[in-house]
C-alpha cells in the first residue's frame, strides 16, 4: 500500500474483498463481492479515454478553474463534470476522481450487489447494509475520532473530501477536511472542493456549511479545521472506538 493511501483503513470493510487498480494516474480501491480486477481495468481504460478524448477537442477542460459550458454531443460522464462544475463554480476537472469512482462503480455494480469505489478519498458505495465510512483529516485531533453512518437505504451515494493540507489535488483552502454527501458523487467531488477552497480559518467553517446548503443536490457537508468541526444536512456522525 502506498503511503499516500493509508487513509484507506478508514473505509474498509470486513465482508467485502477488497482490491487495488492502477492504471496511469488513477489509483482505485475497489470492495466487491469478489475479485474484479480485469473488469475493473477495462472501466477504468474505457472512462479515461472518453475524458482524454474531449481534452483533445476541449483542451481548456484540463486546466480551467471555471466552469465551462458543455456541448450537448458530449458523452455522460463529460456532461455530469461539467453541470457539477457549474452549480459548484470550480473547474470540470475537480469533479473526476468522484466521476471516475461512479463511473466504475455503478458498472461494476453489474456483477456484485455491494460496491465501493474509493478513488484519492472520494467514494462511491452502494450497499445492502449499514456502513460506517471513518473520517480522515490530517492533523486535526479529530482525525479518525469520528465516522459518517452510511444506511442502504440512501444508497447508491457518493461521499467526497477534499482538504487544503492532504494529497495532491489543487486546494486554495486550508480545511484539514471538508466531506460532502450527494446522491451523485461527481457533484459531491465538485462541491468538496468548491467549499474547500473557501475555508482558510476556523472562522470560515460555517460560510463552508451554508454555502455547501444552497448547492442543488448535496445533502450533507462535514467541515474540520483544527479542533473544530461544522455539519449540517443528511449526515450522522458517529464517535470512532478504534
Amino acid at each position: 500500500m502506498k503511503q499516500e493511501r493509508f487513509y484507506r483503513k478508514f473505509h474498509g470493510s470486513k465482508d467485502l474483498v477488497h482490491f487495488n487498480v492502477v492504471v496511469e494516474q488513477t489509483d482505485l480501491n475497489i470492495g466487491a463481492y469478489k475479485m474484479l480486477t480485469q473488469e475493473s481495468i477495462k472501466l477504468i481504460k474505457k472512462y479515461r479515454q472518453h475524458i482524454k478524448d474531449y481534452i483533445r477537442e476541449v483542451p481548456e477542460f484540463l486546466t480551467s478553474l471555471k466552469p465551462l459550458p458543455c456541448p450537448v454531443h458530449a458523452l455522460s460522464i463529460i456532461k455530469d463534470m461539467c453541470q457539477a462544475a457549474q452549480k459548484c463554480g470550480v473547474g470540470p476537472m475537480a469533479a473526476v476522481a468522484g466521476a471516475i469512482a461512479q463511473y466504475v462503480g455503478q458498472d461494476l455494480s453489474k456483477l456484485s450487489r455491494e460496491i465501493i469505489v474509493e478513488n484519492g478519498g472520494d467514494i462511491y458505495i452502494k450497499s445492502n447494509k449499514e456502513r460506517i465510512i471513518g473520517v480522515y483529516a490530517g492533523d486535526s485531533p479529530l482525525s479518525g475520532k469520528i465516522g459518517i453512518r452510511i444506511k442502504p437505504e440512501d444508497c447508491p451515494l457518493g461521499v467526497c473530501t477534499s482538504s487544503g493540507k492532504i494529497g495532491h489535488s489543487l486546494s486554495f483552502g486550508r480545511a484539514d477536511a471538508v466531506v460532502i454527501i450527494s446522491k451523485s458523487a461527481v457533484l459531491a467531488d465538485a462541491a468538496a472542493t468548491a467549499i474547500g477552497n473557501m475555508v482558510k480559518k476556523v472562522e470560515d467553517i460555517q460560510r463552508g456549511v451554508n454555502t455547501a446548503k444552497n448547492i442543488e443536490g448535496v445533502s450533507g457537508v462535514l467541515v474540520i479545521m483544527e479542533d473544530k468541526l461544522g455539519a449540517w444536512g443528511n449526515i450522522e456522525l458517529v464517535k470512532l472506538n478504534n
